[in-house]
């Protein structure tokens, strides 16, 4: 379990930059994603071969996998897009919507009790997200498309975490990424009609971005994110994800000055998407046998 937490941990903090990699690169969300998982699938097909450790998966396991991977490339799209329109800090701060979204998904999927615990501490960061919301009226677009973005997420997490059951990570990964790409290779055409672009080709610059994201933020981070989920619970992955935010905030105020956009009721919000990650630890640390300060003990007696 311990071992599951540190990975846990790694992963987020890399999941932190894939926020302002979404700003550096210039193209449009649609192309962005689209060249992120061509490039996985062959950096990950490459990888395997070389080590040997390609697996041979059915048609139909191809399909179902791929599948998922298209539920991953819809949360990418609605995720970057969210952060081309208004900023890393609005864009990354949403997806701390998928605690709720997990917490009423998951029961739903798994068929099993809603936790009214897991519902009162996601209220928490939703309330966060509701106070941006009503007071900067300049990101409530962005905003919708941020919350949509967290919805997949959270569908793509609980789903993942079914199908990965009969396979290992690197298979996972590399069919979920080939299908997304797939999948998405028949979807641009006609987004590319709705959305046009002067060019379809990436520049040298965005072509180093789109390597480093693609490899270091891809390949690396979902190879992570498939071992924990293996070990811990959907729910508690996607709450401990609310600390994205917090690192792609401080990147993006070092990198793009993004601190003098944030207003008052941006900070107050997130403070209380952190608040919301306090709680669930709190939680998590009691179910494991952890210390605990005697005041949540007997809060929740």
């Amino acid at each position: 379990m311990k071992e599951a937490f540190i990975k846990l941990h790694l992963s987020i903090l890399i999941a932190g930059g894939t926020g302002i990699f979404g700003k550096l690169i210039s193209l449009n969300e649609g192309l962005l994603v689209w060249y992120r998982m061509m490039f996985a699938s062959v950096m990950f097909f490459l990888l395997l071969s070389f080590l040997k450790k390609l697996r041979k998966v059915t048609l139909g396991d191809v399909t179902k996998i791929g599948s998922v991977g298209l539920l991953l490339a819809l949360h990418w799209i609605f995720f970057y897009g969210s952060i081309k329109a208004s900023n890393v800090s609005i864009g990354v701060v949403c997806l701390s919507l998928m605690s709720i979204f997990t917490a009423i998904f998951e029961p739903l999927i798994n068929r099993h009790r809603i936790s009214l615990r897991e519902i009162l501490f996601s209220l928490v960061a939703v309330l966060g997200i509701v106070l941006i919301f009503h007071f900067d009226t300049r990101y409530r677009v962005d905003i919708c498309m941020g919350v949509i973005s967290s919805a997949l997420a959270s569908l793509f997490t609980i789903v993942n975490k079914k199908v990965a059951v009969n396979y290992t990570s690197s298979t996972m990964l590399l069919y979920e990424m080939l299908g997304g790409f797939l999948w998405l290779s028949c979807i641009l055409p006609a987004y590319l009609h709705y959305f046009p672009v002067s060019s379809i080709l990436p520049g040298a610059q965005d072509l180093i971005y789109l390597l480093c994201l693609a490899s270091v933020c891809t390949v690396g981070l979902y190879i992570l994110q498939i071992q924990v989920l293996k070990v811990i619970s959907a729910f508690t992955v996607n709450l401990s994800y609310n600390l994205e935010p917090i690192y792609s905030i401080i990147g993006a105020m070092l990198i793009f000055q993004e601190a003098k956009d944030l207003n008052f009721s941006f900070y107050l919000g997130l403070g209380l998407i952190v608040l919301s990650v306090v709680l669930q630890t709190l939680n998590v640390l009691s179910q494991h046998h952890k210390f605990i300060p005697s005041l949540y003990v007997k809060w929740k007696r």
